[in-house]
């Protein structure tokens, strides 16, 4: 029997279609419903208040629609690019969502990006506005309008817009991803991407429209703008965020206060919460979501025994979100990823073909998936090269089982995961090159590494005819790479592991610690 897994296909997009539209679609049934709450810290143990922050259905959708009136009277028009580089706030979403109401294609940034690294963005993309906010960097001179949070703010207040409807595969949003040439790559994705994301509402979530979902992450990180607010929104459900500068060991009180149904959190913010000890009480939450990088037994049995609830697993990409996962009517066995999503087709490849069932292959999405990019932006050798025929290579590798669920192998290249981000080693190690110290090495490479279970860092392997600063190094570091992208860990070495060849073997680097 081959790897190769085919659950039919999903329901067709309608058209015309726009993916805000389709978020906000049950806003005009539920006007008082809490959309969102922005879950604060408690303002004093006798007290007992709270500086939660409520946005209804209507105050939500009367936001983005201004939004969107408000970006347009700035001039720009569908189909023009603009970047966010927002902090930590609702802003972020609803701007996401006011420029897709109008046609406008939205670039949600990471907040940590260093002001070189979104000068890269900028350069390749050419946005026609810049939208800002807080502390995060932002270029202030280019062929671009700024636009700042206080400006946002205000068009929340202006009459709505009219949707922009049209083909649900045309434009919608650009996401930023490592890649395995060193290069962020820019995701292109279509309209149709919200609707495919439906098939994880029965095969990851649970997803029930009286739900109250609590996402751990940040507003501006993608799998928070997915999973944490508009999967939520398109069902009609309630979705909690904890405000800037929340502890992840602050969590289970949030949750218990807001009464959480399902919880989302990338694998280390759940061993943050763990930290303490003891149990959990969260009595109205039926289980927690996991994805952003694997999750070890250990943890997931951890959290059984503290919270009392199960956690599921999902397995995706920035290329098509997730279609792997582990369900409350699907939960995964013996330690694997998960099964193939309904409405998916999947096959693992080896170099020959299809992998038989029980070995290793790279797991492939069908380019008939509505949830798969559009393509890499100004990019179009690398996004064929990352396909082989009708299939697109994800870079992991998997093995089906007998039960029709897929064990994970790992990587067939050298992409590093740090606290949910993909970072390609060969960007950090560039980065690293540039600064003044690094010319006096004679080697440098760098690759994610186990400190201690279920704790992965960075680390950068060098070598050296000389003592160096250190803390020069790490400083070039902090100034162009976010921090998430900086090693954490330097170490000096007497010689990089080399192949036959004379290729790098960075797996063995981690044979040195």
């Amino acid at each position: 029997m081959d790897s190769i897994i085919d659950k039919g296909p999903f329901a067709p997009c309608p058209s015309p279609f726009n993916m805000a539209a389709h978020v906000l679609g049950r806003a005009a049934a539920n006007p008082a419903k809490d959309a969102l709450i922005v879950m604060g810290q408690s303002m004093g143990q006798s007290m007992g208040q709270s500086q939660d922050t409520r946005w209804s259905y209507s105050r939500l959708e009367a936001a983005v629609r201004g939004t969107g009136t408000g970006l347009l009277r700035r001039g720009l028009k569908a189909g023009d690019i603009m970047l966010l580089r927002l902090g930590n706030t609702a802003e972020f979403p609803i701007a996401y969502l006011g420029a897709i109401a109008v046609g406008i294609v939205p670039v949600p940034t990471s907040s940590q990006l260093t002001l070189a690294e979104v000068e890269k963005i900028v350069a390749t993309l050419k946005p026609k506005a810049i939208a800002y906010g807080g502390s995060v960097a932002a270029p202030v001179d280019g062929a671009f309008q700024r636009i700042s949070e206080a400006e946002l703010v205000k068009m929340q207040d202006l009459p709505p817009c009219d949707y922009a409807l049209g083909d649900p595969d045309r434009m919608a949003y650009i996401i930023y991803t490592s890649g395995t040439s060193g290069r962020p790559r820019a995701v292109m994705h279509a309209h149709r991407a919200i609707w495919a994301r439906q098939m994880m509402f029965e095969g990851w979530y649970g997803l029930k429209d009286d739900d109250r979902l609590c996402h751990a992450g940040a507003f501006n990180w993608t799998y928070t703008l997915g999973t944490g607010l508009m999967d939520p929104w398109t069902m009609g459900a309630t979705a909690l965020i904890p405000e800037d500068g929340v502890a992840p060991e602050a969590l289970p009180a949030l949750i218990k206060r807001h009464n959480a149904s399902i919880f989302a959190a990338a694998p280390g913010v759940y061993r943050k919460m763990l930290k303490a000890g003891g149990a959990l009480d969260l009595p109205q939450l039926r289980h927690g979501l996991s994805a952003g990088e694997k999750l070890s037994e250990n943890l997931r049995r951890q959290w059984q025994m503290a919270a009392g609830t199960e956690v599921y697993e999902a397995y995706g990409m920035s290329e098509c979100s997730t279609f792997l996962s582990a369900s409350p009517s699907a939960p995964a066995q013996g330690g694997a990823l998960g099964s193939v999503q309904a409405g998916r087709h999947i096959a693992l490849l080896t170099d020959e073909g299809i992998a038989p069932q029980g070995e290793v292959g790279q797991i492939a999405v069908h380019r008939s998936d509505p949830g798969l990019m559009l393509g890499y932006f100004d990019a179009p050798d690398e996004t064929a090269a990352r396909f082989r025929d009708d299939w697109f290579l994800t870079g992991d590798l998997g093995v089906l089982s007998a039960d029709g669920q897929i064990h994970y192998q790992g990587r067939n290249d050298d992409m590093m995961n740090a606290g949910g981000y993909r970072v390609s080693p060969l960007e950090v190690e560039a980065a690293l090159s540039a600064a003044p110290e690094a010319q006096k090495l004679t080697a440098l490479a760098v690759c994610d590494v186990d400190i201690k279970q279920d704790v992965r860092i960075i680390a950068a392997f060098y070598t050296a005819e000389a003592d160096i600063d250190l803390h020069a190094l790490k400083a070039e570091a902090e100034s162009r790479l976010a921090a998430y992208k900086r090693p954490k860990l330097y170490k000096r070495i007497d010689a990089m592991p080399l192949g036959p060849n004379n290729k790098l073997r960075r797996s063995a680097l981690k044979e040195f610690l």
